[in-house]
């Protein structure tokens, strides 16, 4: 057995049961940006850590169990849930808590904190249900940390400890009697992730990333440059972590010396920022825009945008600084549906957007939702028909689904309405996936045509033509294998 460490980060995940075949050769291998900040954040307080990256080492839950009890021997397991996009941490959670529980099988007195997107907004039903000694309600870092120094003061602090939901002697849960602060001196205390505890070699862009290069997605890798959102859409759990919509950046020095890093010790070329809104603060836009010009290396960088937050003076420095793709969240062709995604613009004025990006040389892959609470199957024929209309580079087609810390989750509980049965049927591309129905459309009927009009988009001449003329046939023919993928959905009887 290795030396004790303090605290051992497991990032969970079963790419198989989250993307079915897609995960073999299409979806991306993402690192996990949240466990890296925080080893980060522990480490510059003097704790040793490490990460295990179980879906990278592509293990099961029994292997990430093993390694932590018989290689690390922590005094502290934290088990951070996220996902590769800002409402996939739910999915996340069958695979962390069968990880928690053979932990506890394998040796009960290890402890173990779980953190993230769904602890967070369910933190006594998350102690309820897992195998785990602690639950974090907020960010994470500060608490993560100050339930380390009480483990090792004794077995008695953890009151004292803000955020942090744990059991007392008689096994009760205690909620906590205060909330964590939010890191507010990001360039100070998380100045990056923890890379060196990665294994870089395992991480892959997404396909449509590389369309320039299909076949150069390594090395890769995904980063913050701001922390959290100041939007409130219903159909969005991102701000549950953050107790309320907030907006932190880091500089923009700190951010491209991270990207520096990057480029230098690992040779990455493929970079996501993470940000649920990057293209928002228009300084800190250009500031990392115009450091990034200024190199003489190449970087293929995909980051979010709102149709109204892409301002004509930043088009050219988004591109410059080498960022080809941009991801729009459209979400319906209907105002109706739209409104209540907090997207008051119209169908002109994305038409415009898409089309003055595109203009600048920057690639669009476009986020489109069925079945919000408003939409019916004209309205979602509508926003397929805007889809193709946009003929964008790339296209996600989600299923509205309720994600525990969203308002279509508080919803949807107050209505009693049918929800997932298990964490990982929030998944949008697993078998037992289960969206949200509304007064018009049942569950079947969203997944339906959801799925056939993701068909539609990739097969239709005009796209394909598109990608020919702008990628080349190469290209053509990944889509092709792509659209042969089967998706098997058990609501649809498949």
């Amino acid at each position: 057995m290795a030396e004790s460490i303090d605290i051992l980060f497991i990032n969970p995940g079963d790419r198989k049961q989250i993307y079915q075949d897609l995960g073999d050769e299409f979806c991306g291998i993402e690192p996990p940006v949240f466990a890296g900040l925080f080893a980060t954040y522990a480490r510059q307080k003097g704790a040793s850590v490490a990460i295990y990256d179980t879906p990278a080492m592509m293990v099961p839950a029994a292997e990430a169990a093993r390694v932590a009890v018989e290689e690390y021997s922590p005094k502290l397991v934290v088990i951070p849930v996220y996902g590769f996009q800002p409402s996939a941490s739910t999915q996340n959670m069958g695979s962390a808590g069968k990880i928690a529980r053979l932990i506890k099988e394998a040796k009960g007195d290890v402890k173990i904190l779980m953190t993230g997107t769904h602890p967070a907004a369910l933190p006594r039903r998350t102690m309820q249900d897992e195998a785990v000694d602690f639950v974090c309600d907020l960010e994470g870092p500060v608490t993560i940390w100050k339930t380390l120094q009480a483990l090792k003061a004794g077995q008695d602090g953890f009151a004292n400890v803000p955020s942090l939901w744990w059991r007392d002697a008689e096994g009760r849960i205690q909620a906590p009697a205060e909330r964590e602060p939010l890191v507010t001196d990001l360039d100070g205390e998380m100045p990056g992730i923890a890379w060196d505890l990665l294994p870089m070699d395992r991480y892959r862009a997404h396909n449509w990333h590389c369309f320039t290069h299909i076949n150069e997605r390594q090395p890769y890798a995904s980063m913050h440059t701001s922390l959290g959102c100041p939007y409130h859409c219903s159909f969005c759990c991102i701000n549950a972590p953050f107790g309320k919509p907030s907006y932190r950046l880091w500089s923009p020095q700190v951010v491209v010396s991270e990207i520096d890093f990057l480029v230098e010790r690992y040779g990455v070329k493929n970079i996501k920022f993470v940000d649920e809104m990057f293209v928002l603060n228009k300084r800190h836009v250009a500031g990392i825009c115009d450091l990034l010009a200024a190199r003489d290396y190449e970087v293929n960088i995909w980051a979010y945008g709102r149709v109204d937050t892409m301002h004509d003076e930043l088009l050219d420095k988004l591109k410059a600084g080498g960022v080809n793709w941009i991801c729009l969240g459209i979400e319906s062709a209907s105002d109706y549906v739209r409104d209540g995604a907090e997207k008051v613009f119209s169908n002109q004025d994305v038409i415009d957007t898409v089309r003055r990006i595109q203009s600048a040389g920057i690639h669009i892959i476009g986020n489109y939702v069925f079945g919000l609470p408003d939409d019916t199957m004209g309205r979602m024929q509508q926003t397929l028909d805007l889809a193709q209309e946009l003929n964008c580079e790339f296209a996600n087609f989600y299923s509205a689904m309720a994600y525990p810390g969203s308002k279509l989750y508080d919803m949807a509980v107050e209505k009693g309405l049918e929800l997932p049965h298990e964490w990982h049927h929030f998944s949008q591309h697993g078998y037992e996936t289960l969206p949200l129905a509304n007064d018009a459309l049942s569950a079947a009927d969203i997944l339906g045509f959801r799925d056939k009009a993701w068909t539609d988009y990739f097969t239709n001449p005009k796209y394909l033509d598109m990608v020919r003329d702008v990628f080349g046939q190469e290209v053509v023919d990944h889509v092709g294998r792509m659209t042969q993928v089967p998706m098997k959905r058990k609501i649809l009887g498949q």
